[in-house]
């Protein structure tokens, strides 16, 4: 008779410090993996804590109650499929990221994890010890192994379950998005399939925390690297797999197949979740944010209006005299598309209210960047009173080009609570608004259609603080600074190395001057979700004051 062992892969969104609520999660899903009648129910890296927890999991008082909620889940699942379920485990003055391991009511064994990263946004080195590498632990007629996230991705854990008995590798992850992150684990992955001749499951976690997404897209793995299950991004899903032993070893039978999206799409999808995700989290269920009529904030408001609904997306127009009518009726347009109210407050007067008080300190002086930032705080001051007396978030609207060369006001338009096109360079929020015109999906809450104004998308962008204004009067086109920002942040290029494939060498200095001295800046930003591997913040952490200037 064929040994046959069915799986239930539990892609599922936990929420950082939600000890009982994460607990609950795990345990509607072990009741529905029971009446699947499968052998097993995997979740993911560090689930009943969420993750990344960051600094709390060195709170020794979360941690002992972290370990208390796994051992009353772990022994409230009995009569039923073994759990595995990720948490912390502290032995002593050791702790570890772990994965515990119960059947019939008791922990059977517990999985720690040996390769901590370090790099790019994981801080795992300075949270956690290293683990030895663990054996495998038997489930019913089979021998699983687990390399936790980051140890699947180095051949030696891998290999040293496979050489002390292992049949099926079980990977459980908090492995964050970034743009192309399916293919790069994908090939790791296989090359760990390739090298144990072992099927792998690979369980990711979901949802978002912070700047981080987690965007699930769980997959199942045959001996030769061949994907015969698929789950969706961004997504909950609870699938039962089932496998059945053959001559050669344990195979993974063919299941659901969810077609991945291109990197347009996935990038909106996570800022959208991203958002989403943290309004839930946060408590809020509306948003405020001004709409000027330019394209940075008719795509934040979309995005807005995809993640919460239309209805509970309060738009705000802040004019001056400086406002074109063409912003006023564009802003209109784009809220009467996207069906979200639009507020009108005028700033002129408390304009002049501040240049009165200021006047007597003025005098003598000519109107500059001062007088044009006072026009943004103001605004920013409103819109925070908006926010304080309706409790409804207040989004930022600037794109990473603005957030890298500080083309933005502190405490003016920099202002508020979270912002959703933080990662995104202002060449990618054209082609982004663009993408969201012609597509619309079921994940979506705002409407179908052409929703931003095509002649928001085309007209020159102005931050119209003065007469006539461009953004090109101050920065080189984005198309320029952008390929320039690209070098010097996400490849950490030398000026030479731009000089060299063609870039001005006054621009390129200019633009690296700007991007150093715009780091305090972004030290006070608002959060927002990482879609690129050099996010600002977790990514990339320079010093607030740097006088190294790199040389041509």
């Amino acid at each position: 008779m064929t040994d046959r062992f069915r799986l239930t892969i539990g892609q599922l969104n936990a929420t950082v410090g939600d000890l009982p609520g994460n607990a609950a999660k795990a345990r509607e899903a072990w009741d529905a993996a029971r009446a699947a009648g499968a052998e097993m129910l995997a979740l993911p890296e560090m689930f009943i804590t969420g993750y990344q927890t960051q600094d709390l999991v060195l709170k020794p008082a979360f941690t002992e109650q972290a370990m208390a909620a796994l051992m009353d889940l772990g022994g409230a699942c009995a009569d039923g499929p073994t759990l595995g379920i990720g948490g912390p485990w502290r032995d002593g003055d050791r702790l570890y990221n772990a994965y515990w391991i119960f059947r019939d009511g008791r922990l059977v064994a517990r999985v720690l994890k040996h390769h901590l990263p370090y790099k790019q946004l994981f801080d795992e080195l300075r949270l956690f010890d290293s683990g030895p590498i663990s054996g495998p632990y038997p489930v019913g007629p089979v021998r699983i192994g687990s390399p936790i996230c980051e140890d699947s991705w180095y051949p030696d854990v891998a290999e040293t379950l496979a050489e002390t008995g292992a049949e099926i590798l079980i990977v459980p992850n908090g492995s964050p998005y970034h743009r192309e992150k399916l293919d790069l684990r994908m090939g790791h992955m296989v090359g760990r399939v390739v090298e144990t001749g072992l099927p792998l499951v690979y369980v990711n976690m979901v949802g978002g925390q912070d700047d981080q997404i987690y965007d699930g897209a769980s997959f199942v793995l045959n001996p030769g690297g061949r994907k015969v299950v698929q789950l969706p991004p961004f997504e909950e899903a609870l699938v039962h797999v089932d496998f059945t032993r053959q001559a050669n070893g344990w195979q993974a039978e063919p299941g659901p197949m969810t077609p991945q999206p291109d990197a347009w799409e996935q990038d909106y999808h996570a800022m959208m979740l991203g958002l989403r995700e943290y309004l839930r989290k946060s408590g809020f269920a509306k948003v405020v944010l001004g709409l000027s009529g330019g394209i940075d904030s008719a795509l934040v408001a979309t995005i807005a209006a995809d993640a919460i609904g239309a209805d509970n997306v309060r738009c705000v127009m802040l004019p001056s005299e400086y406002t074109s009518q063409a912003s006023l009726e564009d802003a209109a347009d784009c809220a009467a598309r996207l069906g979200t109210r639009l507020d009108t407050v005028h700033i002129e007067g408390a304009r002049d209210a501040v240049a009165g008080a200021l006047a007597h300190l003025m005098e003598g002086t000519s109107p500059d960047t001062t007088e044009e930032n006072i026009q943004s705080r103001l605004r920013g001051v409103m819109l925070m009173a908006i926010s304080n007396k309706f409790n409804e978030m207040l989004l930022t609207t600037g794109n990473k080009s603005e957030v890298a060369v500080g083309y933005a006001t502190i405490y003016g338009d920099m202002a508020g609570g979270y912002n959703p096109i933080k990662d995104l360079y202002k060449t990618r929020v054209f082609e982004t608004c663009r993408w969201r015109n012609a597509n619309h999906r079921d994940w979506m809450m705002g409407p179908a259609g052409e929703v931003i104004p095509p002649q928001i998308i085309s007209k020159p962008p102005s931050a119209e603080l003065r007469p006539n204004q461009k953004d090109q009067d101050s920065l080189p086109p984005y198309e320029v600074l952008d390929a320039i920002l690209e070098g010097l942040v996400e490849k950490d290029l030398a000026l030479k190395d731009l000089v060299a494939r063609g870039f001005d060498p006054e621009t390129v200095k200019k633009v690296e001057r700007l991007l150093y001295i715009s780091e305090w800046k972004r030290y006070q930003a608002a959060p927002g979700p990482r879609i690129s591997t050099r996010a600002f913040w977790l990514d990339r952490r320079y010093p607030l004051v740097n006088r190294w200037r790199d040389g041509l």
